[in-house]
C-alpha cells in the first residue's frame, strides 16, 4: 500500500505541459524532447460529497481559459463554433469545452446567439454543461437580461449566472440551485481593452468585499483583429466550493460573448 500511495504522489507531481508552455523545474524531464504528444493530468480520486468531474477544481486558485484560434474565422470572417481549453496554472489541460449553436444564430446573431456549451474532461466525459438562452444585453432595458444555467453533471443544476441592470456597470450575480444569491460581479466601465486587461472582480453581495476577479487578457493586435481567440484568467481561493466555481467559468464563457465577441465582417 506504501508503494501505491508513492506511485500515485509522484504521478500527480510529474506537470504535464502543452507545446510552448515551459517547464518551471528544468531539473527534470516529464516528455522527451522529441516527443509532441501533449501530456494530460492523470486521474483524482473523487473527494466526497463534489460533482463528478469537479475534483480538479477543487485544487486550483487560477483557472486559465484558452479559446483556439479557428483558422477558418481569421480567414473568412465568419463565425465558427467557440472551443476552450481550460487549464491550471501550468498550462496543463484540465477541461475542453466547445460551443454548440446553429451556424445562423452564430453569424446574424453574434453576441446575443443561443448556445449550449459542453464542457469534458481528459477522457471525453461531459462534467459541465453550460447554457445561454437568446436574451437582451442592452444597459438601458432592465427586463429579460443575461442568464446562464449551469449544470455538474449534466441534468443536474448547480448554478446560474444572471446579469442585474445597471445604467454604468456591468454587473451580475453568481446563484446557487435554488437561485439564492452567493456572489456579484462587477466589471469596468469599458470592457474593450484594446491595450491591457479587462478586470470583472467577484464580490461579497455587499459589494464591499473583493475576494476574486475575472480577467481578459490583451493578447495583442494581430489577436484582437483577426481572430476572436482570447484568454481568461479566473482568480478565486483554492478552497472556494466547486460548483461557484464552475459557475464562474460559465461567467467568463458569457463576458466572452458579450464583450469581446467581434468577426472580420464588422470591421
Amino acid at each position: 500500500m506504501a508503494s501505491q500511495d508513492g506511485q500515485y504522489r509522484k504521478s500527480r507531481g510529474l506537470p504535464g505541459f502543452l507545446p510552448g508552455y515551459p517547464d518551471p523545474d528544468h531539473s527534470r524531464s516529464t516528455v522527451p524532447s522529441n516527443s509532441r504528444k501533449q501530456v494530460l493530468l492523470p486521474p483524482l480520486p473523487i473527494p466526497v460529497n463534489l460533482p463528478p468531474g469537479l475534483e480538479y477544481l477543487s485544487q486550483l486558485d487560477l483557472i486559465i481559459i484558452h479559446q483556439q484560434v479557428e483558422l477558418l474565422e481569421m480567414i473568412l470572417g465568419t463565425e465558427t463554433s467557440n472551443k476552450y481549453e481550460i487549464k491550471n496554472r501550468l498550462g496543463q489541460r484540465v477541461y475542453f469545452a466547445v460551443e454548440e449553436s446553429i451556424c445562423f444564430n452564430r453569424n446574424f446573431c453574434s453576441p446575443l446567439r443561443s448556445c449550449t456549451l459542453r464542457v469534458t474532461d481528459n477522457t471525453g466525459r461531459e462534467v459541465i454543461t453550460v447554457h445561454r438562452p437568446l436574451r437582451c444585453t442592452s444597459c438601458w432595458c432592465p427586463c429579460y437580461l443575461q442568464e446562464l444555467e449551469i449544470q455538474a453533471p449534466p441534468g443536474t443544476v448547480v448554478g446560474y449566472v444572471v446579469q442585474k441592470w445597471d445604467p454604468f456597470l456591468p454587473k451580475f450575480t453568481i446563484q446557487n440551485e435554488s437561485k439564492e444569491d452567493i456572489l456579484k460581479i462587477v466589471g469596468p466601465y469599458a470592457t474593450c481593452g484594446c491595450f491591457g486587461d479587462v478586470d470583472f472582480e467577484v464580490k461579497t453581495i455587499n459589494e464591499k468585499i473583493t475576494i476574486g476577479k475575472i480577467s481578459k487578457y490583451w493578447s495583442g493586435f494581430v489577436n484582437d483583429v483577426f481572430t476572436n481567440a482570447d484568454n481568461f484568467g479566473i482568480h478565486v481561493p483554492a478552497d472556494l466550493d466547486v460548483k461557484i466555481k464552475a459557475a464562474m467559468i460559465g461567467a467568463c464563457f458569457l463576458f466572452d460573448f458579450m464583450f469581446f465577441e467581434h468577426s472580420l465582417a464588422g470591421l
